[in-house]
């Protein structure tokens, strides 16, 4: 299964839910891979802290060899590093992939994501891969290659219109790109139970037919010590509200 996590606002916890939920396939034993394709390295510091920058090659250089004709290009496997964790390897990002995005638009390069990801594909159970907040040349590279899309919401009214945007981009390369894409759901994160609006506005998107999962994801101040502590919820505290929310979203994603 190949996984792209995308929303293109920012601050939806995008990254967070990308890590947490490789973080669980692999503790449940499935032989994972996160590739991180947002110039901000939010998903590789996670995992990393520090030592992400003394990891070699990256992503920015996969993406680099794509714009120079290399007779005997280093092989996809060349880009997978191990994490501290089990059966959890990741393609780490930098952030000069920013200043690759213009070139690699003008040659044409939007299927190699695809092709390394189909030739990855023997050798991993699941791929998750984040994305940046845009819809550029990156996410549209994620998209054409996955076979599912992830849509984390914040529930907030902001968050709602640029669903809207974001559903009509997928289905635009679904149609033109990728016939086997789906959006296998809509994840509605840092959800408060008690209150009306995240209430309605969930309501309301389940009644227009929008395909949002039924395990939501609280707001919690120990995310941010899993961030700090580079560890995803499942190794830092596996017993927490929010810890068990994620495990219990995972499960329906594998029942699905």
């Amino acid at each position: 299964m190949k996984r792209v996590i995308f929303n293109q606002k920012g601050g939806v916890g995008k990254s967070t839910i990308a890590v947490n939920l490789a973080a669980i396939a692999a503790h449940e034993g499935k032989k994972t891979l996160l590739i991180d394709i947002d110039p901000q390295c939010n998903a590789s510091r996670y995992l990393l802290g520090a030592a992400m920058n003394e990891v070699a090659p990256t992503m920015g250089a996969y993406f680099e060899q794509m714009l120079n004709f290399i007779v005997f290009p280093k092989p996809a496997a060349d880009f997978v590093h191990p994490t501290p964790f089990e059966n959890l390897s990741i393609m780490v990002s930098h952030p000069e992939l920013g200043d690759l995005q213009a070139k690699l638009e003008s040659r044409h390069k939007i299927y190699k994501l695809r092709d390394t990801l189909n030739e990855l594909a023997k050798d991993f159970d699941e791929i998750v891969v984040d994305t940046p907040p845009a819809y550029n040349f990156f996410t549209q590279s994620a998209l054409i290659a996955a076979d599912r899309c992830l849509i984390p919401f914040d529930c907030d009214d902001f968050s709602r219109q640029a669903l809207y945007t974001l559903v009509a981009n997928v289905a635009e390369i679904k149609a033109d790109h990728n016939p086997a894409l789906a959006i296998e759901g809509i994840i509605v994160n840092q959800f408060q139970a008690r209150a009306l609006l995240p209430q309605r506005l969930v309501n309301e998107l389940s009644a227009e037919g929008l395909p949002v999962l039924a395990n939501k994801l609280s707001s919690s101040i120990r995310i941010r010590e899993s961030h700090d502590r580079n560890l995803p919820m499942i190794h830092l505290d596996p017993r927490h509200k929010l810890s068990q929310e994620m495990l219990a979203l995972y499960h329906e994603l594998q029942a699905a």
